[in-house]
């Protein structure tokens, strides 16, 4: 009682609950189902030896009476129970009465051969000693598969608090990655020193014997789906040596000393195991600069960065062991962990050139019905900033457009919806409000034309009103990949650019009509008018930089917030500055669409037409309606 009072009084339900113990609770159900099972045994023991009640029974004297009065037809014994079966005469099999006998029987046993029954033996099929020793076999079986459980349980319990401290790294003798060089694709000066790894392990001798050190470590540096974890595991199928493979976040626990354990563990069995590949993905989660959190406390994650420097700098020479590493943040990573001796090589793995994306492309399609006219050429041309991975994410999405059309092999048709589902999102519903749509179209062109007039911005690719994700329509440019540098013109006619549907609404519609469209629009132009200003050193305020870099995001600068380096006097000038380079800009493409004012409504009416016209047309319809040609060497980069 006084349990169930605790559980229900209101007292104490604030309480925490009491821990169940596991262990006597097994042990009370292993108690419970052997008493049950046993029980039921002996009832089912007891009740198939009791005898049978009829409604009328005889007696031992009453059964030699009768047989002697010839009155018994049929006797049979059961010497297992010492029981008979009586049938009198006038009586059916059914009605035979069951009478217990004596333990010595040799008088009945006279009477019935004197007077000539009918006598069988017929012994009963008496199940209660096997039904014992079942039970008795049961309970003692259930009770020492408990003991095992429990046993085997704590032993468990202790092999894993000693396997706690272990290496959680996926080991295989004979990489079967499955993948090799001709693999991966677009990435070809990183394969070129990777490649010199391979080297190192099958051919050491060639490098020890002119005094060349094999490098410790190798450092694959770039963002994300540019192909380094795939370029490791290519690394492990070319050498054929035992490969370890571990994710950085697996060293560190919420125990202190479990991380610094696992990297000892790990360099020890790469030791037994050398020459070795040990490949760490996403070191940045365990070689995060040290002292950056609140405190600089030496916490987890800090000796488990310092147990793996120590590791790394503390081999013997030329052990075999090279440690490879990939991350998409550099800059947060310990200065210490990038010095020679550890990471030997930073090797850069950046977003592929169209040549690049071009071989990437024919990796992907050669286990894809591809139709022959498909250029994939033109597909890498209009592709610029696509990584390996969204190529792929390109390449699989059309083969679903297509087998969702149930065509049998990719077409042009599939490719474009796939860059743009890519891209933009999901197509959606399209708009039946003549009058949104309109002003969704006259907002587009208003970029497009702005776009194309002006001879330093990228070449129009494409325009379109099919609503896609979270935008009612789109206009796509594609950026000069040769280029590499960005100069002042270049940054303005952006800015123009972004500001050219602004623009259309407000002449078009007025001011007052003007929408959220140009959301997104503002807050990029705005980004690049204050680091013209503040970075670039692109105003009258100064070749200079005004604005430092915030460091690490983890706490050190961005959580308390750090004092911008200049007056507020300077401040206010950057405002005012970068008010101007907008205001200047926003007047270019309003004059743009007044100039052309009749050409952006022909633009408009077509655009509502057809939903989506492409660049080359987009031009050729500005070129014609001006009379001279204003982009030529803009669209020869056109698809």
């Amino acid at each position: 009682m006084k349990h169930y009072r605790h559980l229900f009084s209101s007292k104490q339900k604030h309480q925490a609950k009491p821990r169940f113990k596991w262990r006597a609770g097994m042990a009370n159900f292993l108690l419970s189902q052997a008493l049950l099972w046993g029980g039921g045994a002996a009832i089912a023991q007891t009740e198939s030896t009791a005898p049978t009640e009829s409604t009328e029974t005889l007696d031992y004297g009453e059964l030699l009476q009768d047989i002697r009065q010839n009155q018994v037809d049929k006797f049979i014994l059961d010497p297992e129970t010492n029981t008979a079966q009586v049938t009198l005469r006038g009586q059916t099999e059914e009605e035979a009465q069951t009478i217990q006998l004596l333990n010595n029987n040799q008088e009945l046993l006279a009477a019935l051969r004197e007077n000539n029954v009918d006598f069988e033996v017929v012994p009963s099929q008496d199940h209660s000693v096997a039904i014992a020793i079942f039970t008795n076999l049961l309970l003692f079986g259930i009770l020492i598969g408990g003991l095992v459980l429990i046993i085997r349980r704590s032993a468990s319990m202790q092999n894993n608090a000693m396997n706690f401290g272990r290496s959680k790294a996926r080991f295989q003798m004979e990489a079967e990655t499955g993948i090799m060089f001709k693999d991966v694709a677009g990435v070809e000066e990183a394969k070129e020193e990777l490649a010199e790894v391979v080297t190192f392990l099958k051919e050491p001798n060639k490098f020890t014997a002119i005094g060349a050190k094999i490098p410790r470590g190798m450092l694959l540096i770039g963002p994300p789906g540019t192909g380094k974890t795939l370029l490791a595991k290519a690394i492990a199928g070319e050498a054929g040596v035992p490969f370890f493979s571990i994710s950085g976040s697996e060293f560190v626990e919420m125990f202190v000393g479990v991380g610094a354990s696992r990297v000892r563990d790990l360099f020890r069995k790469a030791q037994e195991n050398a020459p070795c590949l040990v490949f760490i993905d996403e070191i940045d989660a365990v070689g995060r600069q040290r002292g950056a959190g609140i405190g600089g406390g030496n916490d987890e994650r800090e000796q488990t960065l310092n147990q793996l420097l120590t590791e790394m700098d503390g081999f013997e020479g030329n052990s075999g062991i090279i440690v490879i590493a990939a991350t998409n943040r550099p800059d947060v990573l310990d200065q210490a962990l990038l010095r020679p001796g550890r990471f030997d090589r930073q090797v850069t793995v950046d977003y592929p050139d169209r040549l690049g994306r071009l071989a990437i492309l024919e990796v992907h399609a050669q286990d894809k019905k591809v139709a022959e006219d498909v250029d994939l050429e033109a597909i890498a041309r209009r592709t610029p900033g696509f990584s390996g991975a969204d190529l792929a994410n390109l390449l699989n999405e059309a083969a679903i457009f297509t087998a969702r059309r149930r065509k049998e092999a990719i077409t042009s048709s599939e490719i474009n919806d796939a860059i743009d589902r890519v891209v933009a999102g999901m197509e959606g519903t399209a708009l039946t409000d003549g009058k949104s749509k309109r002003l969704i179209a006259y907002h587009e062109v208003g970029h497009a034309i702005v776009g194309t007039i002006l001879k330093d911005h990228d070449p129009l690719q494409k325009v379109t009103i099919i609503p896609r994700g979270r935008a009612q329509g789109l206009t796509w440019f594609t950026p000069n990949e040769e280029q590499g540098l960005t100069t002042k013109a270049q940054f303005r006619a952006q800015i123009a650019v972004a500001l050219g549907g602004r623009a259309a609404e407000d002449i078009v519609f007025g001011y007052d009509e003007i929408t959220s469209g140009a959301s997104q629009d503002i807050q990029m132009l705005t980004n690049i008018a204050r680091q013209m200003v503040t970075k670039f050193g692109m105003s009258e305020l100064g070749h200079f930089a005004l604005e430092t870099n915030r460091g690490e995001v983890f706490l050190r600068n961005d959580w308390f917030g750090e004092r911008p380096e200049y007056s507020e006097a300077i401040a206010q000038r950057i405002d005012l500055k970068v008010r101007e380079i907008i205001n200047e800009c926003y007047e270019t493409a309003k004059q743009i669409i007044r100039d052309n004012r009749q050409l952006v409504d022909r633009l408009v009416d077509r655009l509502i037409e057809e939903e989506t016209i492409e660049g080359e047309d987009f031009s050729r319809l500005v070129n014609e309606a001006l009379g001279q040609t204003i982009d030529l060497q803009k669209t020869a980069s056109v698809v």
